[in-house]
């Protein structure tokens, strides 16, 4: 949740100085590469840690309306679906980060990897967050 506070105050901030520094008629090119990685990581962040609270992602009104074994296995599917998810998204997005560096963004002239980064560091927290629900939720169960 640090993370999405910090990437959402980033990009307010760096959007307000673009916009300020564009009125005055002096642009800084550089602030539209901030504000776009702060977006970026924000969304990625946001995912894993919405995953992290099961605050989406889920069925959530079919599952709460099911219990015992039932719901088990309806929690299990789900939660399995999501950790596919998440390891695809670690491969292919390590993969498409390992592409990135063969391009640069302008002005800075730094690979576009850096932004691509956020994918597969997302798929993971997101693959551990799902493996410590089911984790739990075999344990303790997954009424709330």
């Amino acid at each position: 949740m640090v993370l999405c506070g910090i990437a959402l105050t980033g990009f307010t901030v760096t959007v307000v100085c673009d916009i300020a520094t564009r009125t005055l008629g002096r642009p800084l090119l550089w602030l539209q590469e901030v504000t776009m990685t702060f977006f970026i990581y924000g969304v990625f962040a946001g995912t894993a840690a919405a995953t992290r609270r099961n605050d989406h992602l889920y069925l959530a009104a079919l599952a709460e309306s099911m219990r015992g074994r039932k719901r088990l296995a309806f929690e299990t599917f789900n939660r399995l679906v999501v950790l596919g998810v998440a390891l695809g998204m670690v491969y292919y997005g390590y993969l498409n980060f390992l592409d990135g560096f063969r391009s640069l963004r302008m002005p800075s002239m730094h690979p576009i990897a850096y932004l691509y980064a956020a994918i597969p560091l997302c798929g993971a927290l997101v693959a551990l967050f799902t493996v410590e629900q089911l984790a739990n939720g075999w344990k303790n169960g997954f009424e709330r």
